[in-house]
């Protein structure tokens, strides 16, 4: 008789390297390493609902938060303003093609791929509509986060602020609050997401078990 059996499952922590049985968990539950008390494995409560909300809340911010002025400027009595893809024009038009080309990756095209990354994930898994394509899909989600630049790009902001406000007049526009809330979105919609549930769910759906014993 033939008897399938699930591999066993290892957990490393991150921290020190230590390896552990991998715990079953219910949501809001947390397993921490034994030796330098770091956490090993945590399972976050509603993270599909949560990650779909935010992640469908970040795609509606995203037209305004890159089409809207972000803030002006008034010098010697001539008013500027200008928004994130009016940026990215100016920087063009100057001959500054490598600059702006990577401020539209990593501040537009990379954010917007990864909030609807984040929806198609949480989607598929809230109404129920897994498919095989999904591992690889959800590989390539799993890179994105090193790529990510909006908070890069709104501390560019504030520091420019700082270093306006002694010789010119700010005004701040509903375009920097739509990026700011684009960019808080963003960041709770990747946080929320719970990858090791996702991986597990993944696996158990679509792979088969790669060790049987033989029973006689």
């Amino acid at each position: 008789m033939t008897q399938k059996k699930q591999p066993k499952q290892w957990v490393a922590c991150q921290q020190c390297d230590a390896l552990f049985d991998k715990p079953l968990l219910k949501q809001g539950q947390s397993a921490k390493c034994t030796r330098c008390g770091s956490v090993l494995v945590e399972r976050k409560v509603d993270s599909i609902e949560r990650s779909f909300h935010w992640s469908l809340a970040g795609l509606i911010l995203m037209l305004p938060a890159i089409l809207l002025p972000l803030m002006g400027v008034t010098l010697a009595g001539q008013h500027h303003q200008a928004s994130l893809f009016d940026c990215v024009l100016v920087l063009i038009e100057r001959d500054f093609f490598m600059i702006a080309s990577l401020l539209f990756l990593f501040a537009i095209a990379v954010p917007i791929v990864r909030l609807s990354g984040a929806l198609y994930l949480s989607y598929s898994f809230k109404f129920n509509r897994l498919k095989p394509s999904l591992l690889n899909f959800f590989r390539a989600y799993h890179h994105l986060d090193h790529w990510a630049m909006l908070n890069v790009f709104m501390l560019g902001i504030v520091v420019s602020m700082y270093k306006l406000l002694d010789d010119t007049e700010l005004s701040v526009n509903l375009g920097l609050l739509s990026f700011i809330l684009w960019l808080v979105c963003s960041t709770m919609a990747s946080a929320a997401l719970d990858q090791d549930y996702i991986w597990e769910e993944l696996e158990q759906a679509f792979l088969e078990p790669n060790t049987t014993d033989e029973i006689a």
